[in-house]
Parts: structure tokens; sequence; C-alpha cells
């Protein structure tokens, strides 16, 4: 009786271990390559065509304020009025200089035209008639020099009036009426923001980008070729009119590794604000891409793992891969070739060297035996 038992005991634990190296059922996949459209997003900060701080050319007290905050604003349109009375003032004192100039300037020209018939009677020296040409080019340089004063008078008269340099939209002030304001302030006086058009700046990483000079040969016919692309506002919303490409930054930022782009979006209606934030989605073709689950992968410090089934048994191999944001699926850029096979779920699961069977084949097998 007790033989009976030990054996009995010792063809279970053989079962058993049999059991444990029975292969277990997982979805496989063999890698294959397909063309892939896809749509990508990355951060981008906005601002305006322009940006332009207004600020005051000459000091005085402000006497007049033409601007409401959040108006739009036209190109040459007054804002501001610095007190005009002391450059008007100026200006009249730069005006009779000129005219003192131009009278002493005619006194020495007439001065001059009698030495020279005295000269040629021989009546003077050749001291005074060269003492009078002197004078007279004296008088010139006066009276130039008179004329730009005069200019630079007017010049500051037409700055007491602040104009804006640009269409666009104004901004806040905090400057009214009898404040006291100066070239050399720190604050300027208003801005102006031309927001008819918006740019949108952001970045890529330089293989993606290195893709896409790739496919289209060139920075230049990449912005040219480049579809038009779309913009996600911060409410989720995507923006009803679509911009462009229209700058790539031909250098690598060595501290992000990254490639700046600009894109550049119509705004007439001003719903997009500057210096806000927004997300770009870039909408591209990759032909001949690996594309694989997200499922098939687990991710240890950063770097992502795949399992490869070689000869049944689940071999751990790291991959590169390219992130798609509809959240199922990555393009593999290394790590994998075109036939391998692949645990398409549960790698998170398994470990390195488990036995597996594709599951779709031993369902097969199991009906066969049913029959």
């Amino acid at each position: 009786m007790a033989l009976t038992i030990l054996t009995l005991s010792s063809c279970g634990g053989e079962k058993s271990e049999n059991q444990a190296e029975a292969p277990q059922e997982y979805p496989l996949m063999s890698v294959k390559p397909e063309d892939k459209s896809l749509s990508v997003k990355y951060t981008a900060v906005l601002e305006g065509r322009q940006d332009v701080e207004i600020r005051p050319e000459v000091s005085g007290l402000i006497t007049k304020v033409n601007v409401e905050e959040g108006a739009k604003v036209k190109k040459g349109q007054v804002l501001f009025v610095i007190d005009q009375v002391p450059y008007r003032a100026a200006l009249q004192r730069a005006q009779a200089s000129v005219a003192t100039a131009e009278a002493n300037l005619a006194n020495a020209k007439l001065s001059l035209e009698g030495k020279e018939e005295l000269f040629k009677e021989k009546v003077i020296s050749d001291f005074e008639l060269r003492t009078a040409q002197n004078a007279y080019r004296s008088a010139e340089a006066a009276l130039l020099q008179a004329k730009a004063e005069q200019r630079s008078a007017e010049n500051d008269l037409s700055y007491t009036e602040v104009k804006s340099p640009v269409d666009g939209i104004a901004g806040m002030t905090s400057f009214r009426i009898g404040a006291l304001v100066g070239p050399t302030m720190s604050e300027p006086l208003i801005n102006v923001s031309d927001n008819s058009d918006m740019y949108a700046y952001f970045s890529m990483a330089e293989k993606q980008a290195l893709e896409l000079t790739s496919q289209y040969g060139s920075l230049e016919e990449a912005i040219k070729s480049f579809p038009p692309i779309s913009l996600e506002m911060k409410d989720g919303q995507i923006y009803q009119q679509q911009g462009h490409i229209d700058v790539i930054s031909g250098m690598v930022d060595k501290t992000t590794g990254t490639v700046s782009l600009r894109a550049n979006f119509p705004n007439e209606g001003g719903q997009l604000l500057s210096g806000g934030s927004a997300n770009v989605i870039l909408s591209y073709d990759r032909p001949g891409s690996l594309v694989i689950p997200q499922e098939a992968t687990y991710e240890i410090q950063n770097k992502i793992f795949t399992y490869k089934v070689v000869d049944g048994t689940t071999v751990s191999t790291p991959i590169e891969v390219f992130k798609i944001n509809d959240g199922k699926e990555y393009i593999v850029l290394s790590g994998l070739s075109e036939g391998d096979t692949i645990v398409a779920e549960g790698a998170g699961l398994l470990k390195a060297g488990t036995k597996v069977t594709p599951m779709k084949e031993k369902k097969n097998q199991n009906e066969e035996a049913k029959k």
C-alpha cells in the first residue's frame, strides 16, 4: 500500500513539471510595414505678428490720452499727447536762428562780392579777399547748423504726439493725463499688438525634423510642400482656420536637442490671443512604417521594450519608437525588423524566456480535437 501511494505521488509530480513547461497562450503578431497617416501634437506659444512697446521720445507731462485700452488702433493714430508748449517755443527759437543765419549769409555774400571787385582793381590785398571768403563760408555753416537745429526742434515737436507704428490692438496702460514721461523710463506707455496673423512657435525632436527634410528633400521644400496644419486651443476646440509652417530653424538647440518651427495662422476675428498657448497638430504620411500596439510594450527607466518570439520563446528586446497621440500604437524606429514575431498583448505580464504559442492557432487545434 505504501509503495502504491509513493508511485502515485511520483507520477503526480512529473505531471506538474510538464504542465509548467507547457507553452502559454498569447496573441502574437508578425511585424509588417504599412503606410501610416499621423496626427501629432506639439505644445506651442502664440505671439502676434508684432508686439510693439510704445515709448515716448521726448520728456514732458501727458496732456491727452486718445486711446482706450483693448481698442483697435491704426498705424499713425495719435495715442498720447505730451505737453507741446516748450517744444513749440524751442521751434520758434530755432526758426529765428535760421532767419538770422540767412541774413548773416546775405551780408557775407554782399561783402565778398564787393571785396572781389576791389581785388580785381587791386585796391585790396589778397589777405582781405580771403578773409571775406572765409566769412562767407562761416555764414554758410552757421545757416546749415541753424537749419539742423530747426529740424531737430520740428522732430521734437512731432514726437509730442505719440503715434502707433502699426495696426493692432492696444494693451493696458497705467499712464494718465498729468503723468511725467520720458525716453529713459523703463515701462512703455502702452503695448500695441498686431494680431491680424498669429505665430505659433513650437519645437520637434531633431530626428523628426530630419525625417521631414528627407521626405521633402530640403528645409525650403518642406516649408513649401508641408500640408496645412491645425491648432487645438486650450479649451480643446480646434481653431476654425488652418495655418501653415513658414519657418523651420536650421539649427538644433544643444540643450534640448530640438529644432524650432513657426506656424502662421490667420486671426482676423481676434480669437487667438498673443502670449497664449495651444497645441499645433501636424498631419503627415509615413509610408512603410512598422506599427505595433502599445500593449505589446513595457517600459523600464524611460526605455521601451517588447517581447520578440524566437523559436517559441520570448526575448526582451529594447526598441526606439515614435509615439503616436492615439494612445494605441507606436511606430518602431529601431529594434525590430519586418517579419519579426512579437507578443501583441500583455507584455507587462510576461518575462523573458517564457514559452508562448499563438492564441488563435491553439484555438484551432482545440476545435480540430473536438471534431
